[in-house]
């Protein structure tokens, strides 16, 4: 087993605080493996295996607990005494109107509580209303490619950094796809979390009228990750195509993709303005698995992969990411987490003098003295001028810091 200790880290600090720990990322990207491993760590500081209490909303056996009279009464009847208890609750959106019970414990009972869902709307909608100050977020993102080496290694032990990379590039982190050995598995089990995803947290959740339309568009966003999109760019093509879809509806689409994890749309920062700015956002895939399964690689798109990547493992690190806009161009990425703050240009190969100065030249504009890296493929490093070449591979397996 893989302990995600990158996770596990930022969540320690809350173990026994009374803000509601919660903790999203798209269906099979290890939330409630997570989870076990929070259990295990609290287990072993003496708390009685009747004081932590586990409900699996995925495990047939709580199929009745479906609304939140039904689990108050059943969480309700296993708190006995005034001592700390630890409820974990995966898979919680599917209890309505869970953020009741889920507050009324926090305020009334000694209690630290977990949740995990596959929608990042349980902050920003149901839970924000009734415990808005309570919480306290977690995104959790399938296996980066340190953890995807660390899991590789007890399976392929001796495989090259750079063979792992190509497999890590081409079928992504979804654990139970790292797993597998077989190229014609690993499609299937892809396939499958990919439906689910659709279907559950998309389709049903959301009651769309046209799957079909929603299908095209998400293969769409998908298949253009790390571009700039939009509703109407999107309705246009689809008007093409003879799908007539409105900007309004393929917004909805896209909010809907955002809530469920499948992509991230990441918004425009004015460097010299310090201002986020609300057009020409771009969307980003959560695994590079999805990109593989909707879109056949050619040598061309190594830079969106590579750029995709690279914004996974800042998202994965517990980083706010932005795109850097300057006055005559723009940064892949601004990262910041607390007081730190770095730029970032992602790229396949620096192949010629032309890309050289594309690359490093994006930071012509930007005066200030926070970190800026170059991060590409490249074997030979070429930092100069205080911006400093990283390896992708090295990136990738060590702090950036």
């Amino acid at each position: 087993m893989v302990i995600r200790e990158q996770y596990l880290l930022r969540i320690r600090p809350f173990y026994d605080s009374e803000m509601v720990k919660v903790i999203t990322g798209i269906r099979r990207c290890g939330k409630s493996t997570l989870m076990k491993q929070i259990m295990s760590e609290i287990s072993k500081n003496k708390i009685a295996g009747d004081h932590i209490i586990y409900i699996n909303f995925e495990d047939y056996q709580f199929r009745k607990i479906s609304n939140a009279d039904a689990l108050y009464r059943y969480v309700e009847a296993l708190i006995t005494d005034d001592n700390k208890y630890y409820l974990f609750i995966d898979e919680i959106q599917n209890v309505d109107e869970f953020e009741l019970v889920i507050n009324s414990f926090r305020s009334t009972h000694n209690i630290s509580i977990f949740i995990t869902g596959s929608n990042s709307k349980l902050l920003s909608g149901e839970l924000a209303t009734h415990l808005s100050g309570r919480t306290v977020s977690f995104r959790i993102m399938p296996f980066s490619f340190r953890e995807f080496c660390e899991l590789k290694n007890g399976y392929e032990d001796g495989m090259a950094k750079e063979q792992l990379l190509d497999e890590y590039m081409r079928w992504g982190g979804f654990p139970i796809v790292c797993k597998e050995t077989e190229e014609e598995s690993k499609e299937v089990l892809l396939s499958n979390i990919y439906d689910a995803v659709v279907l559950k947290d998309i389709i049903m959740r959301n009651k769309v009228a046209s799957p079909a339309a929603l299908e095209k568009v998400l293969e769409y966003v998908i298949a253009n990750s790390s571009l700039t999109i939009s509703g109407n760019n999107i309705a246009n093509v689809m008007n093409e195509e003879e799908q007539i879809v409105s900007a309004p509806t393929i917004y909805d689409y896209l909010r809907y993709m955002e809530e469920a994890c499948i992509c991230d749309k990441v918004s425009r920062y004015d460097i010299r303005g310090k201002k986020v700015l609300a057009y020409e956002e771009k969307t980003y895939v959560c695994d590079l698995g999805f990109f593989h399964l909707k879109k056949n690689r050619i040598k061309d798109e190594y830079n969106y992969i590579v750029e995709t990547l690279c914004y996974n493992e800042l998202i994965a690190r517990g980083y706010k990411v932005y795109i850097g806009k300057t006055f005559k161009g723009e940064v892949d990425f601004i990262a910041k987490r607390g007081q730190e703050k770095f730029y970032v240009q992602a790229a396949y190969m620096l192949s010629d003098e032309k890309v050289v100065e594309r690359e490093f030249g994006a930071y012509d504009n930007i005066n200030d003295n926070y970190p800026k890296y170059v991060i590409t493929m490249d074997r030979i490093m070429m930092s100069r001028d205080g911006i400093i070449h990283l390896n992708l591979i090295d990136f990738l397996i060590n702090d950036i810091r």
